[in-house]
């Protein structure tokens, strides 16, 4: 197992094939996929795209996304990203979660975001942490103040079949690492 990071209850580690079934599992919860694309996300997508994509990331640098393991259990959680765009570039990276249903509220999404911003501000040379969500996830907006983020702006895109509260539209966040330093 190639761990990323630990943290007090979740182990970051790398994607594997093995991982297809328990991303479809997770895509499959309409609650989780609600302010996403508001559908699961198909087998053949996840297995033909998403999972391809997520270990063809690792060879393009130290930044990606990794599956959250329970370390009390063992169980797959969900997943974590520090997310570089396509050119691998760490100097700007977003924040990204995806946790099951069942163990929200528990803190995960908040431990395992600040502990991959401290990695990615510490080790890996990030100069920005930014994350959007739609405005109406309260939920998700919170996790992402907790983490250390702060709100910039409202925006809103046009989406051919828009999920309920896209009217109020996209929310971006971000810390620099400056100021999580404290030197800002």
């Amino acid at each position: 197992m190639h761990v990323f990071l630990e943290t007090k209850r979740l182990v970051l580690r790398r994607f594997t094939e093995a991982d297809v079934d328990d991303l479809v599992l997770l895509d499959s919860d309409p609650e989780v996929m609600r302010f996403l694309t508001g559908e699961p996300t198909p087998r053949a997508e996840i297995e033909g795209d998403v999972l391809p994509r997520i270990l063809r990331d690792y060879g393009r640098g130290p930044a990606g996304r990794w599956a959250a393991i329970e370390r009390s259990t063992g169980e797959f959680v969900g997943w974590l990203a520090l997310q570089p765009p396509e050119d691998g570039n760490v100097a700007e990276v977003e924040l990204g979660y995806r946790l099951k249903a069942p163990v929200w509220g528990r803190g995960y999404a908040t431990e395992g975001a600040r502990a991959l911003i401290r990695k990615g501000f510490t080790e890996l040379g990030v100069q920005r942490v930014w994350a959007q969500t739609m405005a109406v996830n309260t939920a998700s907006r919170r996790v992402l103040e907790k983490a250390g983020l702060t709100y910039v702006r409202t925006f809103h895109p046009h989406f051919d079949d828009p999920l309920p509260g896209t009217e109020h539209g996209e929310v971006e966040y971000e810390l620099r690492r400056a100021r999580w330093a404290g030197h800002d």
